[in-house]
């Protein structure tokens, strides 16, 4: 096993201008195995190659890594469809995530960054907005939605527009066929939190054929499907909180969810749940839903537009969002998301479309790494081993060739001499 042949594994699963292959190809592999900062001096030193390369390809070629993007991950979304499952107890097979995340800049200076709030004081970065597929229990990152700060679109003249309108416009573009072929739109579910409880990505996802669960904010309004035809319209329409407030005679109903670790726990869950209609949408169903044993301030509203499904398989399905949490941490603990010291914004979106590409090729288990990994952490611990293993087997190739002592000697003063 060699990291040549790592690299040119790489290089068959991406389409890059051959100029551009042998960098391309070394920043990845770098994103591929344990380090501790995805810096671009780490990257020259692990690959032999000078920093400016790395510099260059991510400041001017962002296209590149836009599209190598995509087209991996329509490669192993083919490649999953062909052995479709329905998703855990569900009716669905094909789950779509929305969710963001920050990227965090030390300062306000490098284009694009912005002051953020997320419930947890202020974060200065970048936001994006990140749309997966989940296939089969396998994650599948598509392409990232950059969000824009109003001054970055001043002074480039573009548009401003919101995180909302982005969302809308990118499902509407989506064409799930090009990663899947033919599939039966009644099969795909849209799972998103509060944050983007907005009719315009409901109207959009239901204009698709598609199902969504999506949690409600308290304020958000609905009304009874029994009550619509003996209620004045002017009292028909109430906050989903005090609406089920108000339908107390609801009966709670207690659920057992099993939790993904490998011990054999379940949790409990009471809901509440009827048909109604939500503003400007139309009828879905409303589950009420907290925590059995601490259900103080841990209560969700969800709405759901597939009226085939039970309470139980909108909990399951909206708890299939965590996954997409899980993604976020992976990408910032072990493929670097958050280390890059780069002033220019397109070189940060070169970047993060890397670090996705990164996590696809990995997902993949390259030659030499175990399939049945359990975490992406497992197989960057092997492909390092292995790509050491092979440096050391390559000197003491050399060590027994005739002269080779002498060789390796004249190779370590000159790497004495360049550092």
């Amino acid at each position: 096993m060699r990291a040549q042949t790592v690299q040119t594994w790489i290089a068959r699963h991406i389409f890059v201008r051959r100029r551009l292959v042998n960098v391309c190809t070394s920043y990845l592999l770098f994103l591929m195995v344990v380090t501790t900062k995805h810096s671009l001096e780490e990257a020259a030193r692990f690959s032999g190659l000078h920093k400016s390369q790395f510099s260059k390809m991510l400041k001017a070629h962002s296209t590149v890594a836009v599209y190598t993007l995509e087209s991996l991950s329509k490669k192993q979304a083919k490649q999953v469809a062909q052995a479709q499952q329905k998703l855990r107890e569900l009716p669905w097979k094909i789950a779509i995530i929305v969710d963001s995340t920050l990227q965090h800049r030390a300062s306000l200076h490098p284009e694009n960054a912005k002051t953020f709030n997320h419930g947890q004081g202020f974060v200065i970065g970048h936001q994006w907005t990140n749309i997966v597929l989940l296939l089969n229990d396998l994650l599948i990152p598509l392409r990232p939605i950059p969000f824009y700060s109003q001054r970055y679109c001043r002074e480039r003249k573009l548009e401003y527009r919101t995180e909302h309108d982005l969302i809308v416009e990118y499902i509407e573009q989506l064409q799930l066929e090009e990663y899947l072929g033919s599939y039966d739109p009644r099969e795909v579910v849209v799972l998103t939190d509060s944050g983007y409880d907005n009719k315009k990505i409901q109207n959009a996802i239901a204009a698709k054929h598609w199902h969504f669960i999506i949690a409600l904010g308290k304020t958000r309004s609905v009304k009874s499907a029994r009550l619509s035809l003996t209620t004045p319209k002017s009292k028909q329409w109430s906050h989903i909180a005090m609406f089920f407030r108000n339908h107390r005679w609801l009966k709670w109903q207690t659920i057992r969810i099993p939790t993904n670790g490998t011990k054999r726990k379940r949790m409990e869950f009471r809901t509440r749940d009827t048909i109604g209609y939500l503003r400007y949408v139309g009828q879905v169903q409303l589950v009420c839903s907290e925590p059995r044993r601490r259900p103080e301030g841990r209560r969700k509203y969800l709405a759901c537009n597939d009226m085939r499904v039970t309470a139980r398989q909108i909990i399951l399905g909206y708890r299939l969002r965590w996954t997409i949490e899980l993604f976020h941490k992976t990408v910032k603990q072990h493929l670097g998301f958050e280390d890059v010291a780069t002033s220019g914004f397109a070189s940060v979106m070169s970047h993060v479309h890397w670090v996705y590409c990164a996590y696809i090729l990995l997902s993949m288990s390259p030659p030499g790494v175990s399939a049945g990994a359990q975490s992406l952490g497992d197989k960057q611990r092997q492909l390092q081993q292995l790509l050491e293993n092979q440096a050391k087997r390559r000197v003491l190739q050399q060590l027994t060739q005739i002269g080779g002592v002498q060789r390796y000697m004249d190779e370590l003063r000159q790497a004495l001499a360049d550092a």
